[in-house]
């Protein structure tokens, strides 16, 4: 991810913190969600020249590149705490 992209992504995460705070997103409908949203992203689409679609796109596709790198992350901690485990149990 580039750093513009992250700015990018930053962006729309601090905007949708602030409006959709106290929105439980398990149970609200998406539709909801991204009419929330939709302010920033046509700010976002303006200041690029992108289509407010393409706008989304990128967002989600972004979102799901930080989401992978995130758990990947995770993943490798928890592996390393059972490996170091495994080590303890050694003793």
């Amino acid at each position: 991810m580039t750093k513009e992209d992250e700015i990018f992504l930053d962006r729309i995460n601090t905007y949708a913190d602030e409006v959709l705070l106290g929105i439980d997103p398990q149970k609200t409908q998406v539709s909801y969600q991204l009419e929330k949203l939709r302010p920033i992203m046509e700010e976002l689409s303006k200041e690029t020249g992108m289509d407010l679609d393409d706008v989304f796109i990128k967002y989600m596709d972004l979102a799901s590149e930080r989401s992978v790198v995130t758990e990947r992350k995770f993943q490798n901690t928890v592996g390393n705490m059972n490996s170091y485990g495994d080590l303890m149990a050694d003793d």
